[in-house]
C-alpha cells in the first residue's frame, strides 16, 4: 500500500467511524453497524462479559442486546480521542445513559479497531469493569 492509499483509508475510516458515533450520539444508529459479519470482538479484562465474540451475532445477541435492555435512555458517546493508522482505529471515548432502575451509569471506552474494507474485522474494547459489572448484575434486562 503506497503512502497515498494509507492517507485514503486513514481518511475513510476515520469519516466512518465519526458519522457512526454521531447516530449513535442522535439514536439513529451507531458503531455496530461497521461490524463485518465476521468480525471477532473481544472484550478485554475480567467483567461479566469479557470473552472472545465470533461473529457479528454472537457479540450483538450475547452482550449489546442485553445491555440495551437493562437501559432505559441509551449510550450516548464523546468521543475524546480518534486515531487512525492505515486500517487500524483507536476510538477512546465516554459513554452515559440511564439504566431501567433510573440509576445512571457512565463509563470510559478504548476500542481498538482492525477495519477491512470500511468495516471492523477485529476488535479490542477496554473499559472500567467494576462499572460494567454493577451495571450487568443489579439490572435485568
Amino acid at each position: 500500500m503506497t503512502a497515498v492509499d494509507a492517507t485514503l483509508v486513514e481518511v475513510r475510516n476515520r469519516k466512518l467511524v465519526e458519522e457512526a458515533f454521531a447516530r449513535w450520539g442522535a439514536g439513529t444508529g451507531g458503531p455496530y453497524d461497521l461490524l463485518a459479519d465476521d468480525v471477532t470482538w473481544t472484550i478485554v479484562g475480567r467483567s461479566d462479559a469479557s470473552k472472545v465474540y465470533s461473529g457479528r451475532e454472537a457479540f450483538m445477541t450475547e452482550v449489546i442486546q442485553p445491555f440495551n435492555a437493562r437501559m432505559s435512555q441509551g449510550l450516548r458517546p464523546t468521543i475524546r480521542q480518534l486515531t487512525t493508522d492505515g486500517d487500524r482505529v483507536i476510538i477512546f471515548f465516554d459513554a452515559s445513559g440511564v439504566a431501567k432502575d433510573g440509576v445512571p451509569y457512565a463509563n470510559t471506552y478504548a476500542w481498538f479497531w482492525e477495519m477491512r474494507d470500511g468495516r471492523v474485522a477485529r476488535a479490542y474494547a477496554f473499559y472500567d469493569s467494576l462499572a460494567f459489572n454493577e451495571l450487568w448484575r443489579r439490572v435485568t434486562p
